[in-house]
């Protein structure tokens, strides 16, 4: 695993030497063939490199590889239309079958973070990873101490100095954002990505997340938290009760339209309802941060990238969300100008400000029954986050404040899960719960209230 700055950047770099010199040398080939024989050629050296892309991803298993799980649920045409099941299938490979490190490796991190033998703190160890990830494995284990099944979440030796150096070439990536995007206080997002990931490094202090949406979620009817135990979390390692269900692409074989609209009303409710509820949230979504329990409960996982907001930034996001309900063009504009995200607020438009807060929040703002698919989770995120996209240039010259960066990527990746589960609710009257205080109108809206009438809430 490369872990210096210079040998990772060599990494990307010699990748997209290599591919800038096959496109042209497609190119000039097809100065020579049919329009179809070139459209053909071109295809397979497009996916040739997407392929090689994933491989390189997969390797590094750094900050980078996080791409390629973002990637490998939500649909961002990267290959042409006849290859992208194709591809798809490749990257979902890097959501939770990382290439694995020898257990032998493993166990050393384990021993010297613990500071005692394997067989002194497990009665039983299964060497076999039952998951990977980006920066780490978790491994099947029964503790010595009183026989009770755990997880046990081991970080890849090495990986804290590569996503460290991951993060010095952040840099590189954010001067080619400030091109694309110039009113943007690039520095300022900069450090918080940094600050996000570098956190994620830490499993002390994902093991502390853990524990406080657990004492937060203790009891309810349909979302699950699994306990820490406390006594046996170090930097490194993560010891917490183990939970048995079905992952989401076991899930996504079988399920009916009925199981898939109850799983993603309660994907919704975690994630969204956390951070407007409670003002803390997972800044992890994806399909393999989720299990199904067989009682019917959703288990959540992973509290890596967590981030705690001030309940006026909750209350900024959430007026946005009532003023794009009302229609209300000048107050939103005048929210938003107030707020920093508009560097000249005399040169956008109200009118065309709503137009555009609408096109990114519509799913769960217009008052109607949407079934979410890929490919509108695709249009949604990129029509306002690419250059290509229809309103990318409306913002372009607009500032995005570091606070609020974070819970715009949970509110895209809960949309990309949501539309490769193919989840159909009336997403709006479930928000309006947070967002107007109305009574809940489903089934899990008012087993949730129960909860927390009972909790005092």
């Amino acid at each position: 695993m490369p872990t210096s700055r210079l040998r990772r950047t060599a990494v990307v770099g010699r990748l997209a030497a290599e591919q800038a010199a096959r496109q042209y040398g497609t190119r000039a080939a097809n100065l020579t063939r049919s329009e179809e024989e070139a459209r053909a050629a071109m295809a397979r050296r497009q996916l040739e490199s997407a392929e090689q892309i994933v491989t390189a991803l997969g390797t590094m298993k750094g900050a980078a590889m996080k791409l390629g799980q973002v990637l490998s649920f939500l649909d961002v045409g990267l290959v042409p239309e006849e290859h992208r099941e194709e591809f798809q299938l490749k990257l979902a490979a890097l959501r939770d079958a990382a290439p694995n490190v020898a257990f032998k490796d493993m166990k050393k991190v384990i021993e010297s973070d613990l500071g005692e033998k394997l067989k002194d703190v497990f009665s039983e160890f299964d060497e076999t990873a039952i998951a990977a990830a980006s920066i780490g494995q978790v491994y099947r284990a029964r503790l010595r101490e009183d026989g009770r099944e755990v997880a046990v979440k081991v970080q890849y030796p090495g990986i804290s100095a590569a996503v460290r150096a991951d993060m010095q070439n952040l840099g590189i990536i954010m001067r080619l954002i400030k091109r694309m995007v110039p009113g943007i206080d690039a520095g300022e997002l900069a450090d918080e990505i940094r600050e996000r990931v570098g956190e994620e490094l830490d499993y002390e202090l994902e093991a502390s997340n853990q524990r406080r949406l657990a004492r937060i979620y203790r009891g309810h009817p349909f979302i699950v938290i699994p306990e820490v135990m406390t006594d046996l979390c170090r930097e490194r390692v993560i010891v917490s009760e183990f939970v048995e269900g079905e992952g989401f692409d076991e899930i996504n074989e079988h399920a009916t339209d009925a199981e898939r609209d109850r799983l993603g009303e309660i994907v919704f409710r975690f994630y969204f309802g956390c951070m407007y509820r409670h003002h803390q949230f997972s800044g992890d979504p994806h399909p393999g941060n989720f299990l199904v329990m067989k009682d019917g409960r959703v288990c959540f996982l992973d509290f890596g990238l967590f981030k705690v907001i001030d309940p006026r930034i909750a209350e900024v996001e959430l007026e946005t969300q009532r003023l794009v309900d009302k229609g209300d063009a000048e107050a939103l504009h005048a929210l938003w100008a107030r707020e920093g995200f508009l560097n000249d607020a005399t040169r956008m438009d109200p009118e065309r400000l709503l137009e555009f807060a609408r096109y990114s929040t519509w799913w769960y703002t217009d008052d109607a029954e949407v079934r979410l698919t890929p490919q509108i989770a695709s249009e949604i995120v990129l029509g306002i986050s690419t250059p290509m996209g229809e309103h990318f240039a409306r913002m372009r010259h607009e500032n995005f404040p570091r606070e609020y960066l974070f819970g715009r990527r949970l509110e895209h990746m809960t949309l990309a899960v949501l539309g490769q589960l193919g989840a159909s609710a009336n997403w709006h009257r479930i928000a309006r719960e947070w967002t107007f205080g109305d009574a809940p109108v489903t089934e899990l809206g008012e087993a949730e209230a129960a909860f927390y009438a009972r909790r005092g809430r």
